[in-house]
């Protein structure tokens, strides 16, 4: 598999002088399989460049992976040149929001109106198709299967697991880990965290043998506390949990769009440091930032 990363920052594009070295795009990662299979993984504003790319062979045929459906996730779309040109294919797979009682479809369909936009999916001249995922279901991409798990956000959010002859990489979208809602001191303290750590534990179940974990680690330890609940992790607890998993490398990703790119490389060698020696050590992970144009091989 090989992977290129077009969108890194999250919540808002960030453009400009201070965050040239690692981009101001909002999420969008091209994953090719070993047939050459195209996997997009969310559409934030990095699927613009993306699509201008795509566009030296056509036609193209893509399936996009939509994490969930906030703004920076989704915003890069209907710029995606791709869906303009007759003979290209893209399906779009994302899930069904229980609480809205709406799919990808629906919440695609609205963010074409013309409200919101001065082009309408029906003037599109691609062919487009919606898929909905079902947590656990693998998805069949050529020669690679692509695994929704359900992790946790205000909004319904899937990580997405793809493996590919032998190889794993697992995408997190945007993701806080569970934690318990009583105080150590309260009557339901002890069984809530038995839930959560249920949840954590079957998440890791599903993860065993990773090769590339990559995920949310918009704040540092220290900024999270004024920002519990709002869907996103840490430079610390990433390190922590790729350990934990024996993920071969780590790439931490959708950078807090305040964050200039100095300021994001002083947060992660701290969060290094905090993490000791054994990260470095013999089995550990790699770790590294994720940025504009970084490409893996898997």
């Amino acid at each position: 598999m090989k992977m290129r990363f077009w969108g890194v920052r999250g919540s808002i594009p960030s453009p400009g002088p201070h965050t040239m070295r690692y981009g101001g795009n909002t999420t969008c990662i091209e994953v090719r399989s070993d047939d050459d299979s195209l996997i997009i993984l969310d559409a934030g504003t990095g699927i613009f460049p993306l699509g201008q790319e795509l566009l030296k062979r056509l036609p193209v045929r893509a399936n996009v992976f939509m994490t969930h459906t906030h703004w920076d996730h989704i915003q890069g779309l209907p710029f995606f040149t791709p869906l303009y040109i007759p003979g290209n294919s893209v399906r779009i797979h994302g899930g069904y929001d229980v609480v809205a009682g709406r799919g990808i479809d629906q919440i695609v369909d609205v963010q074409l109106q013309y409200s919101y936009f001065p082009v309408r999916e029906a003037e599109m001249r691609g062919r487009i198709e919606y898929a909905t995922v079902s947590i656990g279901i693998p998805v069949a991409v050529g020669d690679a299967t692509v695994t929704p798990l359900l992790l946790n956000h205000p909004v319904v959010n899937y990580g997405y697991r793809i493996d590919c002859n032998g190889k794993s990489v697992f995408f997190t979208g945007d993701h806080e880990p569970w934690s318990n809602i009583y105080a150590p001191e309260d009557e339901g303290y002890r069984e809530y965290q038995q839930i959560v750590d249920q949840q954590q534990a079957q998440l890791d179940a599903s993860l065993a043998g990773l090769d590339l974990l990559v995920a949310d680690s918009s704040y540092t330890a220290a900024e999270y506390s004024s920002r519990t609940g709002w869907g996103h992790g840490t430079l610390e607890g990433n390190i922590a949990w790729a350990q934990r998993l024996g993920a071969k490398k780590l790439v931490c990703t959708h950078h807090e769009p305040t964050r200039s790119d100095e300021d994001l490389e002083r947060a992660f060698e701290a969060a290094l440091e905090t993490a000791g020696p054994g990260q470095a050590g013999d089995g550990a992970p790699e770790i590294m930032l994720a940025r504009e144009g970084l490409e893996l091989v898997l």
